[in-house]
Parts: structure tokens; C-alpha cells; sequence
């Protein structure tokens, strides 16, 4: 039956809340404390436009954590596994973020806008206060925030041309996860070339929030040509291209990963010397084997409904891993999700089967991401 949301001080409005619901937004889920659009009325146009043609989304709760001061890359250094030694002004990096024990925490986009000067743009939790915590505690010459930054995404195989339409030519130079600050038309941002699909795109981080409408209707207007409209990321997409959520795949409150379970141990730099939080956990966990690996995973039985949370994968009546999100792909023609299974559990493992709320089904291995 048809509920309602409550509008209230406690959640807040993305900078282009009034645009989405002027463009006819349907439903709305809760990010980082914000509202973020669910959808716009059909799913299926949404889907299709990202695949072929191109979508902009309201992705403002995608929140932004600043590092400013004379101590922002040490900060930004501790909190991450990862080696930021390399990095240069104008890109971004993929860094996970792990706790003491070498849970993963995040898994944030960085991005250096400045020697003294970094964001974290990042997952659904409240980085910004883990940040500022750590940075006291060692008396770190370092701000620790969330600033006025939005940003809006324009995905799919058009987005290049919408862009370009918006900006100029130069955008095509743009490498993956590089960024530059510019403008359009007195709109202050930061373009980058990145956003949470495989079917390409960009990100306008908006650094001014009274601009909001102004931006959304730009991006609109340019986009028509290409037949763009609104939509949201898209939960079936990122399954088929094997996407990482954190709050689906690995929270660590309910059910924590570790880096080398998900897949990031190429990303974990134990070997240059830099201290960072959970070290020690994760210089233990990577002299061990794995217990658990990421795998792709193919449902049996008729068309389904994507799974609201995790749901345990069994095998003889034993839990062996967990389905953190599955769904019905039309593209496939088959129910898709992914999970974590016992690391010693081969690939084609049979027998295998999810228990789900309205009943178990078989379960084959699959690889990543879905062909």
C-alpha cells in the first residue's frame, strides 16, 4: 500500500531536492542523513537510458569530508592503507578506509585539490567524525569538515557528449578519477571524470548550494539533445558490472569485511613504511589466507525482487557466505547478486542455495563482473 515519507530538520535537502521534485521524483531514500532520490516513476526507462543513452542524478548525499591545513596529506595518509605518495593535485584515488581491526569502514574516492587541501567523498557513514576524532587525538594542524559541495552526476554512453556540450572538449582529455575546478556560467564546481556506474560518466561537484536549480536546469537543457533524464544509481546496474556498495556489501556494523575479502589487497601498501589505522590488524590478516572471497552469483526461480538486506548462502545446511544484494536483471535474463562465500567453496560448487524470505533458492557461482 502507498505510505508517505516525513519531511523533517533531522534529515537534510540536497541542493537540488525542489529540481527532483519538480522533475517528478517518486520516492526518496535516506544517505549520509539526506534525502537522496530512489526514482522517477519508471525504473525500467532509468535503467535504459544509463545503458544507452545518458541520466543525470541528484547524488548531493554522496558527502564530501575536507582535510585543510598544513597537516591535510599526513591525515589523509593515516587513514588510508592505501600509498597517497604518488598522488597529484587534480586526482582522485580509491581508498579504503579500515578501523583498528582492520575492518573496512568506507571506501571513498580522495581528491588532492591542493597540497594542504583534500576530500573525501564518500559512503553512507560519518567519516567526517571518525576524521576529526583521529586528527585531535594526534595533534594534527588540520580542519576536519563537511563543506558546501553537491554533486550531480550525468552517467552513460552520452554523458561525454553532454558534458562536452556544457564545458567544451577538454572534458574528453579527462582521465578516470581526474578532476579539475572550473565553472559554467558563474556556477562554481569541480568536474570530475568518475561516478558510480561502468557505463561512464561524470561528476559536477557544485561548491555553491543557492545554485542548485540553476545547475540541474543547465545540465538539463544541454542534455535534451541526448535525450537525458532524471534517474538515480542504479542498484541492478551495479550488480551486473560488479560495483561495490559499502552499506550493502560490507558494513561493518552488521556485516564487516576486511580489504583482501573484497578484493582491494592490491591497494593495501604494507611494504613503504607509512603507519596508518589498523596496520597492525591487516599485516596479520594478509600473513593469513582469506576466509571469505567476493563472488558473482546467479538465483534460480522466477523474476525477483531485490533483496533488502543480507541473506545467508548455505551449502548442505551450513552457512557458508552471505548474498548482500541480489536482483532480477532484464538485460541478463536471470536473478544476479553478489556476496561473500568461505574461501575454500570452489567455484563450481553445487548444492549451494540463499535463504531468502520467501524461500530458498539454488544458487550457482558466477564470475565478476556479469557478461
Amino acid at each position: 500500500m502507498p505510505f508517505e515519507i516525513n519531511i523533517g530538520p533531522n534529515i537534510r535537502k540536497s541542493a537540488y531536492f525542489d529540481a527532483t521534485v519538480a522533475d517528478g521524483v517518486r520516492s526518496f531514500s535516506v544517505y549520509n542523513h539526506m534525502y537522496i532520490p530512489g526514482n522517477f516513476g519508471d525504473p525500467d526507462a532509468e535503467y535504459d537510458r544509463l545503458l544507452t543513452g545518458v541520466a543525470m542524478w541528484d547524488v548531493a548525499a554522496q558527502r564530501q569530508v575536507e582535510l585543510a591545513g598544513p597537516d591535510a596529506a599526513a591525515l589523509a595518509q593515516y587513514l588510508t592503507p592505501r600509498n597517497l605518495s604518488a598522488t597529484k593535485v587534480g586526482q582522485g584515488r580509491y581508498v579504503p578506509l579500515c578501523d583498528h581491526d582492520g575492518w573496512l569502514i568506507n571506501d571513498p574516492v580522495l581528491l588532492k585539490l591542493d597540497d594542504q587541501r583534500y576530500w573525501l567523498s564518500v559512503a553512507d557513514s560519518d567519516i567526517h567524525l571518525w576524521a576529526a576524532a583521529i586528527a585531535r587525538e594526534r595533534q594534527m594542524d588540520v580542519q576536519v569538515f563537511e563543506p558546501d559541495v553537491s554533486p550531480l552526476a550525468i552517467q552513460g554512453p552520452k554523458a561525454g557528449e553532454v558534458t562536452a556540450a556544457l564545458f567544451g572538449d577538454w572534458v574528453r582529455d579527462l582521465r578516470y578519477f581526474a578532476f579539475r575546478e572550473t565553472d559554467l556560467n558563474g556556477i562554481p564546481l569541480v568536474l570530475a571524470r568518475s561516478g558510480w556506474s561502468k557505463q561512464g560518466g561524470y561528476e559536477l561537484y557544485l561548491t555553491d548550494g543557492s545554485k542548485g536549480g540553476a545547475l540541474w536546469q543547465a545540465v538539463k537543457d544541454a542534455g535534451r539533445p541526448y535525450g537525458i533524464g532524471p534517474g538515480a544509481p542504479n542498484d541492478t546496474e551495479r550488480l551486473e558490472s560488479g560495483l561495490i556498495s559499502y552499506g550493502a556489501d560490507m558494513r561493518v556494523q552488521t556485516h564487516p569485511a576486511n580489504p583482501y575479502e573484497m578484493g582491494f589487497g592490491p591497494l593495501i601498501d604494507l611494504t613503504s613504511g607509512h603507519d596508518f589505522v589498523g596496520r597492525v590488524a591487516l599485516e596479520r590478516i594478509a600473513a593469513e589466507a582469506p576466509a571469505r572471497r567476493r563472488v558473482g552469483l546467479v538465483l534460480g526461480g522466477a523474476p525477483m525482487q531485490p533483496t533488502g538486506h543480507p541473506v545467508d548462502l548455505r551449502l548442505d545446511g551450513q552457512t557458508v557466505g552471505s548474498v548482500s544484494e541480489a536482483a532480477w536483471s532484464k538485460r541478463l535474463g536471470r536473478n544476479i547478486g553478489v556476496g561473500l562465500i568461505r574461501a575454500n567453496i570452489s567455484d563450481d560448487a553445487s548444492d549451494l542455495t540463499a535463504a531468502l524470505p520467501d524461500g530458498a533458492r539454488a544458487v550457482q557461482l558466477a564470475a565478476l563482473p556479469f557478461a
